[in-house]
């Protein structure tokens, strides 16, 4: 019978045949095996009988290939394992190279194995990082499922700019060497495919927001596109965003559901996935230690997740961080690289941080934002300074989830939008909602490789999604 490497660790199938397939991680001494199928982050040991094996196959186990193991699953005579395979026969399957296989059973770094991304999971930090991956969205999907939400796929290809940020990618199939002009000499776009101009979306938001005044509770779970010339560790112009909103649901409503899914979700990698957050927990701790003692992290990674499963998340207004930060020790000795000096400052990782880690010691929700620096669709707070947005800070990485009530009121939201110079004309729809059955509503937007980042405790969010695409790179 045909086993994973997963279930002859887990199970109890001792003594009996068994057949089992997989890539070799290594091959000693012209005899031990360590298997890996990618079901586990744990190889299993297949003890080759080599007097009896054609030495023409011996020389074709190599790092990297693939093979198909008979044998019997025995009580391990090694330490390190509680069982082993007694190969009786190997067949390789296809050719394998090991002159030429790039990942070799040594250290890497982060930048060769980008430059191999095709090939890094077969390593184990690589591996046990998109099983995560995998788990943690199988966990959103069970959350909004098991809530009540209908998931709903928003448009890809869009007209709107949801951001109004203007970072986005043109979708056309006009002749980039010769587009057709209109009279004023501009590009022609209703000459273009979908007659208008049209871009790869950066929110499913307002989409979004158009279903649940219809269907209650939805969320979109999917990708976007920045077009932003940024190169840092947690940029990338393609991306996975987890997007709800919820109808009759105001500010407060949206911080509860926020903080119930945050936890619901790092739980579930808790309950599953432990093996995999114990190696990477590792692999932190061991980095941590060339560091220099005021660098290192106060927490583990396993630590950080149950500090956010485990403590109620604290809510602070805007003004009252503003007054904190102000005031604190790092402020006052000029130690912050943005030093904060009036309300109205857009807050920084390095304060947010502070606020979680150093000052209420637990995650943070922060909430009635200045509007200026917020986006349009906020609801605008009655003293008209303010919106009703919120912001949820993590430790090590600050904001985690951006969210706020959505304004409900038509001709705030006109004055609002003629301010800002958004033209009511493409988004007549999203108008349409506060004519037609207008109501309090809410929702949030996370993105989901911050998420893994966080979870795996990975420091580049290159290193948490298959093929990252970022300035100059679309390799793969």
């Amino acid at each position: 019978m045909s086993y994973t490497v997963s279930q002859l660790l887990t199970e109890d199938i001792n003594f009996q045949p068994i057949e089992i397939k997989g890539w070799v991680r290594r091959f000693r001494s012209n005899r031990f095996i360590a298997l890996n199928d990618g079901s586990t982050i744990n190889n299993i040991q297949c003890v080759v009988d080599f007097e009896n094996t054609d030495e023409s196959i011996l020389k074709r186990i190599t790092t990297g290939a693939a093979v198909h193991i008979k044998g019997e699953l025995v009580e391990s005579q090694g330490k390190g394992q509680k069982v082993e395979i007694q190969v009786t026969s190997v067949e390789i399957l296809g050719d394998s190279d090991p002159e030429e296989y790039p990942i070799q059973p040594k250290k890497h770094t982060f930048e060769f194995l980008r430059e191999n991304a095709h090939l890094r999971t077969r390593t184990s930090t690589f591996s046990a990082v998109m099983r995560l991956r995998s788990s943690l969205s199988f966990a959103v999907h069970k959350y909004f499922n098991d809530n009540g939400f209908y998931y709903m796929h928003t448009p890809i290809i869009t007209g709107s700019d949801a951001e109004g940020a203007g970072e986005t990618f043109r979708v056309s199939t006009l002749d980039i060497k010769n587009p057709p002009l209109s009279d004023d000499g501009k590009i022609d776009y209703k000459k273009d495919f979908f007659g208008k101009e049209s871009n790869l979306t950066v929110s499913g938001q307002l989409e979004a927001e158009t279903y649940a005044m219809s269907l209650g509770k939805v969320y979109t779970f999917g990708p976007t596109f920045r077009a932003e010339n940024s190169n840092t560790t947690r940029h990338l112009s393609e991306f996975w965003m987890i997007e709800p909103e919820v109808a009759f649901m105001d500010l407060a409503g949206n911080m509860d559901l926020a903080e119930d899914f945050m936890k619901s979700v790092l739980n579930y990698i808790l309950e599953h996935n432990l093996e995999d957050l114990e190696f990477l927990n590792q692999r932190l701790l061991d980095e941590e230690k060339t560091k220099p003692q005021a660098e290192r992290s106060e927490m583990s990674l396993i630590e950080k997740i149950k500090f956010v499963v485990d403590n109620n998340f604290k809510r602070v207004s805007y003004t009252e961080a503003i007054d904190i930060l102000k005031n604190s020790k790092p402020n006052k000795k000029k130690k912050f690289n943005y030093i904060i000096e009036e309300w109205g400052a857009d807050l920084q990782s390095e304060h947010e941080r502070f606020l979680v880690e150093k000052h209420f010691k637990s995650p943070v929700i922060l909430f009635d934002y200045p509007a200026n620096i917020k986006a349009f669709y906020m609801r605008l707070n009655e003293d008209g300074k303010t919106v009703r947005a919120m912001d949820i800070l993590f430790p090590g990485i600050g904001e985690m989830v951006g969210g706020s009530q959505r304004e409900e009121r038509l001709e705030v939201l006109k004055e609002k939008m003629k301010a800002l110079d958004i033209s009511e004309e493409e988004l007549w729809w999203y108008l349409d909602l506060r004519k037609y059955g207008t109501a309090v509503h809410s929702g949030f937007g996370l993105g989901f490789e911050r998420l893994v980042m966080f979870a795996t405790g990975m420091g580049n969010i290159r290193d948490v999604i298959p093929y990252p695409r970022t300035p100059q790179n679309a390799e793969f």
